[in-house]
Parts: structure tokens; C-alpha cells; sequence
């Protein structure tokens, strides 16, 4: 057990941890440096649960969230060149799981059970989302190339109405932390709000309409979004046409093909495959420094507790932080 957290970044200069690689290094550090603060200060159950070495080891994850029928499995097939197991496109609403697309020799869907059982994936986490999470979610094995070195989550679309969203039997917004932005929407742009780095927009079916209301619409988008990231720098938004099929009005062929390369540059050829190792070491800092805070608040709130009025105590230090369990 740890006497302390004060000295808990020293062993960023140790040489006992050097290693080659920079993901088992990070494995190392976290199993014998973190891991015992996480267990130590019960940081699972404030926050999230403790990493496991399929964390370290996973391969980039593009996730994509939007509202029904903007496109998203359409562009997901066109990611990958081909179809997928489970793959259903229509203008309705057509996708009802969370669809994990992986790369396997052979094509094949794994229910989301046996899915979050498995401890070589990185998923044994959403196990905490319950049943009806569960029932909703499967892992498609497609032999696409790109999938070498990415993973693509297919989601349902996000429903703007709260009867519907309560009817779902699992909370969207946490599992996705994934014009008009619903509420829903909004909700989950701003569960992700930390990791605004990741973050890519994209305004889709821009070939149905003319070049004029594709700027009013374009305008629009920026309006609502200027509403929900909080942010003085303007959000960047890739504008097109994303699937294989001909554009409806060629009119704007040019401005759509030069996005689509900026688009796929940034997120694939760029930024997730050759920056994650970069990302990994950022993300572990950043829980690193996220356990220290929450270990010197705990260690404080500890020092606090006398022997005898122990539950008098709690209350007054509870009432400081605005929690009221009494």
C-alpha cells in the first residue's frame, strides 16, 4: 500500500521502468505505480473502473454519434470499402445496436455478452451498463484492410424526444463518452467536452441541396455548435457527401472531394493511426493526475474524521461540498 501521494510522478525518472515499447512501459507503470493508488483510494467507485492490459494494447477507435439517418453506417461502409455483418442501411432508422466493427479472418457478428467476457478486448467495462446495454450491443468481424489499424463503432441514432430516449433502458450520453442538435445530441457533445481534441464534425448529404442553402444550413450548424462547445476557436466542420454513391448536384464536386481528403488525412492517415501512441501517453497522465487529486482529497477528508463524533463530522464536511445525504 502507498504511504502517500507526494512523490507519486517519481517514477517518470526511474530507470527501473524503461522499455522499449511505449505501451508495455505504460503497463508497467500503471501495474506498479497507479494500480495500487486506484485500489488504495477506492478511485473505481468514484470514477471509472481500474485499466486492463487490452487498454494498453487496442488498436484506435473512431466512434460515430449523430441523429437518425444522417448517414452514419453509410459512412462506415464507405471506411471500409465493403459491408460489414449486421449492416443495415435505409432512409428509416435502421441501426438498434451499438455495432463494434473489428478486423477477423472470418465474417462473423459476437453478441455483446460474450463480447464484454472476453479479456483481450477492451470492453469488459461496458458490463457496468447492464442487460439492456448488453442486448444492444455485438462485435462484427470484417476482413476490410483499414481495420488493421483502426476499430469502427456504428451507433443507433440519437433520439431527440426524452420519452424515447427514457425507453431505451441504458443512459446514451454515458455510454458515448460518443441542421438542429437535439437535446440529446447536446447532451452528448457535452459528456464529451474533455476529449474535444477527438472530436471531428461532419455535415453530411450535402449534395441534396443547392451551393446557397448548403451555406445557410452550414451557418445554421455553426450557430447551434457555437452554442454548445464553450469555447473562443471555431469549430472545424468537414462538409460533403460520404458514402460510393454519385453525388445528387455536382455543383460543389470540387469543394466536397478537397474535404473528404482533409477529412481522411486528419483521422486516418494522420492523427489516429501514427499519433496513438502519443494519445495513450496523454490519457494516462491525465488519469494519473486525475488519481492524485482524488487521492489528496480523500487523504484530507481522512485527516478530518476524529475518533469520536465521526458522523456529525461527515455531515459538516459533506455540506462543504454542496452534498446533502442526510
Amino acid at each position: 500500500m502507498p504511504e502517500g501521494t507526494k512523490n507519486m510522478f517519481s517514477f517518470w525518472s526511474s530507470k527501473s521502468f524503461e522499455c522499449p515499447n511505449v505501451s508495455n512501459g505504460l503497463k508497467t507503470c500503471y501495474k506498479k505505480i497507479l494500480r495500487p493508488l486506484e485500489e488504495y483510494y477506492l478511485y473505481d467507485q468514484f470514477y471509472s473502473s481500474g485499466l486492463e492490459e487490452s487498454d494498453f494494447n487496442s488498436k484506435p477507435i473512431v466512434l460515430l454519434i449523430g441523429q437518425y439517418s444522417t448517414g452514419k453506417t453509410s459512412l462506415v461502409r464507405y471506411l471500409l470499402g465493403e459491408d460489414f455483418p449486421g449492416i443495415r442501411i435505409g432512409p428509416e432508422p435502421t441501426t438498434e445496436k451499438f455495432n463494434i466493427i473489428m478486423k477477423g479472418s472470418d465474417e462473423r457478428i459476437i453478441p455483446g455478452n460474450a463480447l464484454v467476457m472476453d479479456p483481450k478486448m477492451p470492453f469488459r467495462s461496458l458490463e457496468s451498463f447492464g442487460n439492456s446495454f448488453l442486448n444492444r450491443l455485438q462485435k462484427s468481424l470484417a476482413k476490410s484492410p483499414i481495420l488493421n489499424s483502426v476499430s469502427v463503432v456504428d451507433t443507433p441514432g440519437i433520439l431527440s424526444g426524452q420519452k424515447q430516449n427514457n425507453d431505451r433502458g441504458y443512459d446514451f450520453t454515458k455510454v458515448s463518452t460518443m441542421l438542429d442538435i437535439s437535446d440529446d445530441l447536446r447532451d452528448t457533445i457535452v459528456a464529451l467536452k474533455d476529449y474535444d481534441d477527438k472530436i471531428r464534425i461532419l455535415l453530411n448529404k450535402c449534395d441534396s441541396v443547392e451551393s446557397q442553402e448548403l451555406m445557410r444550413v452550414y451557418g445554421a450548424l455553426m450557430w447551434s455548435l457555437g452554442k454548445v462547445f464553450n469555447t473562443p476557436e471555431v469549430v472545424r466542420v468537414y462538409i460533403g457527401s460520404f458514402w460510393d454513391h454519385p453525388l445528387k448536384s455536382t455543383i460543389n464536386r470540387q469543394l466536397f472531394e478537397k474535404e473528404e481528403e482533409d477529412l481522411f488525412t486528419s483521422i486516418i492517415k494522420f492523427k489516429i493511426i501514427k499519433q496513438s501512441t502519443i494519445r495513450k501517453l496523454n490519457d494516462f497522465i491525465k488519469r494519473a493526475r486525475h488519481v492524485k487529486i482524488h487521492g489528496l482529497i480523500i487523504s484530507e477528508l481522512a485527516k478530518n474524521i476524529p475518533m469520536f463524533g465521526r458522523d456529525k463530522k461527515k455531515k459538516d464536511l459533506l455540506q462543504k461540498f454542496g452534498i446533502n445525504l442526510f
